[in-house]
């Protein structure tokens, strides 16, 4: 006798929401179902090795079936089933203290109904305009059953012919998701959701190549792995069965550097297996590829705070029953157990990577490259990893060799001291760009490091924090008898005005670059230096890096690059240019330098009868003749660096050696490389 009723909720709103509202994304209907069917496969399971059932298991396939010409879609199992009772229970009773109640405490925020009303059935109305449930309880004379349901809360029961046990759950498919009838896209959801379930799930046949086509054979065609590897012991396992298993994961990528199984059951229950993909570049574009599992059943990829931050670079799968999920199960909760288990990772990849280390150095260092922005990154973001890393953690210098931090230590610290007790790590980020810098540091018996990572630059600001007395600086920073600084720089023996001419020779012919500023300065640097040499503030540069990283650093990215120019006085090119502007000039800049040294003179004097004197005792007269004085001043100035830049036009060796600084740097391009070539061939004619 068939019976019906209402489904016992305290408004008809029940499913509107469940539809539009608790589930974030509709696909997730087909995991929800296929999910119900595994766990009352399980259960019989259980009871079968309990003693409590005692019928043939059989074959305990889950089966997946569409039907386009009817519009429905069936999932079938042959677990314990329901009776009428039941299913009064289970599902005519929802677990909701209040819809209503619901909606206005929820409205704005879903996940914190997080894990308790278990509607994962009823997620099989986002998609459906009726559900069937026909069902027979594994129980000794039980009858079946089937339950209809459209969608309001009227539900309908009635007896049914089923000989078998188990339940049908046939989905008739609404007009708005008719995408949820082709078999393409239920075979993407299943591989997506149940590639792993722990109970064997058949969708259609298997097919084979026969009589110039596809056709179907009598062999179910099993989507799922019911044993995959992260379930196994890792004793059992060899090398090729984890790099398969990342393989069927991850199909396009290349190999993996290593991997790291895990398997703990107290006092929480987590397996899987992490993998330290090759990455060189581009963090983004590598994050939210951990799956993460609850019994073999996907839930999601976005495993931000169960994972630590920095080993969501990490590929691999996470299972764990005790990760509390919500009630669509796609948003992870708050939870100690999740704190937890993120620092037990954490500890666990810090142990593997400190045993990589230890057992084979060699091994580990040629991984080094692609190892370290895990590593760069966990230290960065983390104190307690940090902690763990530094002992393995490695530097690696301009001809490749690898150090750890207490061993680089060693190695510079008797001739990398400057005179405030500083230890001073020198490095380059390009080794062929930075080359003749490089040579120069090597040449004074210096190491240099090679720091040509993405986050080598906050790296370094970071140490420099951790390591006692310790600073970082690049080898084109200054000139190299000032990257350390062990005694009193030699000043040069040129006078004020040699000096001061002399760096208007240069200054008047640097090009005129987009935010980019020169400053020049003179140098008693040796005959065997260069003449000229480009240098760039290590803090300025710094600045201007972590600009691009760190939110209120604008202002330094707005600002030019800074370089300077340096001068060596002491080569007989710059003391050519010095003696040739002298020759050529003289005739012309012996007037106006006799002007500027009387108006400098007058102004120090007008300035003298002035000093004590407050503002309002000082006649408008005095001020004015003052302002008068600067003014010729400047304007005498003015002319002799005129005089000076027409010299300098014409010197081909100042835009020789000033193209010569900038092609070092890399900064010499378009018309202005063009003239040097051209030069170049002229001075060699």
């Amino acid at each position: 006798m068939a019976q019906k009723g209402n489904i016992g909720v305290t408004t008809e709103n029940i499913f509107p929401v469940i539809k539009k509202f608790l589930y974030s994304d509709h696909e997730i209907f087909l995991r929800e179902m296929v999910s119900n069917a595994v766990d009352a496969t399980q259960k019989l399971k259980t009871l079968a090795e309990r003693g409590d059932f005692k019928g043939e298991l059989g074959d305990l396939t889950v089966r997946v079936s569409l039907d386009t010409e009817k519009g429905t879609l069936t999932i079938s199992d042959r677990g314990i089933g329901m009776t009428e009772e039941e299913i009064n229970k289970y599902i005519n009773q929802i677990a909701f203290s209040g819809v209503t109640d619901f909606l206005d405490k929820y409205k704005d925020n879903a996940n914190a109904i997080i894990g308790h009303f278990g509607l994962g059935f009823y997620s099989s109305f986002m998609v459906s305009k009726k559900v069937d449930i026909i069902t027979r309880s594994y129980k000794e004379g039980a009858k079946a059953v089937k339950w209809s349901c459209d969608g309001s809360p009227e539900f309908e029961i009635e007896d049914v012919e089923k000989t078998d046990r188990g339940s049908d759950i046939v989905l008739h498919i609404d007009d708005d998701c008719k995408e949820f009838l082709e078999k393409q896209k239920i075979e993407e959801l299943l591989n997506k959701y149940c590639k792993f379930m722990a109970v064997p799930v058949a969708f259609g046949k298997k097919t084979e190549w026969k009589d110039g086509k596809q056709q179907e054979t009598d062999e179910d065609n099993i989507i799922n792995n019911v044993e995959p590897l992260w379930t196994k012991a890792p004793s059992t396992l060899k090398d090729e069965d984890y790099k398969s298993f990342y393989r069927t994961l991850y199909p396009m990528q290349d190999e993996p550097l290593f991997w790291i199984h895990l398997n703990v059951d107290y006092p929480f229950n987590l397996t899987g297996i992490l993998y330290f993909p090759r990455i060189k570049s581009n963090i983004e574009l590598q994050r939210n590829k951990i799956q993460l599992y609850c019994n073999q059943v996907f839930v999601t990829d976005q495993v931000e705070g169960i994972v630590p931050e920095f080993l969501t670079l990490l590929h691999g799968v996470i299972d764990s029953p005790d990760i509390p999920l919500n009630v669509s199960r796609s948003y992870l909760q708050s939870d100690a157990n999740v704190k937890k288990i993120s620092k037990y990772i954490t500890k666990k990849v810090a142990d593997r990577l400190a045993a990589i280390f230890k057992e084979n150095r060699k091994d580990y260092e040629e991984k080094w490259d692609d190892l370290k922005i895990f590593i760069h990154y966990g230290m960065l973001s983390q104190d307690d990893f940090y902690d763990r890393a530094k002992d393995f953690a490695l530097l690696k210098d301009v001809d490749g060799k690898y150090f750890t931090y207490e061993e680089y230590q060693a190695l510079i610290k008797d001739n990398q001291t400057d005179k405030e007790g500083n230890l001073v790590y020198l490095y380059a980020n390009d080794k062929e760009g930075e080359y003749s810098y490089i040579e120069a540091a090597k040449a004074k018996g210096y190491s240099v490091l090679l720091l040509d990572g993405q986050l080598d630059n906050p790296m370094v600001s970071m140490l420099e924090q951790k390591l006692e007395k310790t600073r970082f600086s690049r080898v084109d920073a200054d000139i190299v008898d000032r990257l350390i600084q062990k005694d009193e720089k030699k000043e040069s023996e040129l006078a004020k005005d040699e000096k001061d001419n002399l760096e208007q020779t240069f200054r008047s012919q640097l090009p005129k670059m987009e935010k980019t500023e020169f400053y020049v300065d003179v140098q008693a640097l040796g005959e065997q230096t260069l003449p000229v040499l480009i240098t760039q503030s290590e803090y300025m540069r710094r600045m201007k890096e972590a600009s691009k990283f760190q939110a209120g650093m604008a202002f330094y990215a707005q600002m030019p690059d800074a370089f300077n120019l340096v001068l060596n006085s002491d080569h007989p090119l710059i003391k050519q240019v010095l003696e040739d502007g002298k020759t050529a000039c003289a005739t012309e800049l012996q007037p106006v330098e006799s002007e500027l040294k009387g108006l400098e003179a007058r102004l120090a004097a007008l300035h003298q009868s002035q000093n004590g004197k407050k503002q309002e005792e000082i006649s408008q007269e005095e001020k004015d003749d003052v302002k008068n004085t600067e003014s010729a001043l400047e304007e005498q100035r003015t002319k002799k660096n005129n005089i000076i830049a027409t010299y300098a036009a014409g010197n081909k060796v100042v835009h020789q050696l000033i193209d010569l600084a900038l092609l070092q740097n890399g900064m010499l391009k378009g018309a202005a490389l063009d003239s040097f070539l051209k030069r170049s061939v002229d001075l060699i004619k």
